[in-house]
Formats: structure tokens, C-alpha cells, sequence
């Protein structure tokens, strides 16, 4: 008998939602409005929409929580919703700026 697989993990997100499940923002209107506002990067290119499309392998260049430096991330994984932290955690790798 044939056990049942789990669903795979999705390749692609939306950028609000990507930013919500891997807990960039508190909820999905702050990570919109952190889209909206021109704060977000794909790929080296700004980004002005919420939707906008992300994909495991993109880079996203976001404000640090201080505000006043940046974080470059890869990300690793997209997640089907919002887990704890430390699982969070494991959708994206820190690019070092001396990279």
C-alpha cells in the first residue's frame, strides 16, 4: 500500500507573503507596506508591488531592523505559512557583505 506523499513546497511566493512566513514583519500589511515602499530589492531590482513574484535562488536585499543598514538574504525555501522562528529561519541564508 501506497503511503500518502506530502505536498511539495512551493518554488515561488508572493513577496508579502514570503516576508510574513519567514517573520520579516508582524503581519501581512507591515510586509506590504515594506514592499510597496520601495525598501525591497529582487534581484538588485526595486520593487513597488506586493505581489511581485520571488522564487527559491532570488536575493532580496531588505532593511535591517535597525533601519539604518541592509540585509542581503538568498532564499532557500518558500513555506505554506507562518512557523516559529527558528523554522523560519531556515527559509533563507545571510550573504555576508564581504561576499
Amino acid at each position: 500500500m501506497k503511503q500518502p506523499s506530502l505536498p511539495a513546497a512551493p518554488t515561488a511566493q508572493r513577496l508579502d507573503l514570503w516576508l510574513l512566513h519567514a517573520r520579516f514583519g508582524r503581519s501581512r500589511s507591515v510586509c506590504a507596506q515594506m514592499a510597496t515602499g520601495g525598501q525591497v530589492r529582487i534581484n538588485r531590482q526595486r520593487v513597488t508591488k506586493a505581489h511581485a513574484q520571488v522564487h527559491v535562488g532570488d536575493i532580496l536585499t531588505l532593511p535591517a531592523p535597525d533601519r539604518k543598514t541592509v540585509i542581503v538574504i538568498r532564499i532557500i525555501s518558500c513555506a505554506e505559512r507562518r512557523q516559529s522562528a527558528p523554522l523560519a529561519q531556515l527559509l533563507y541564508e545571510v550573504i555576508p557583505e564581504s561576499a
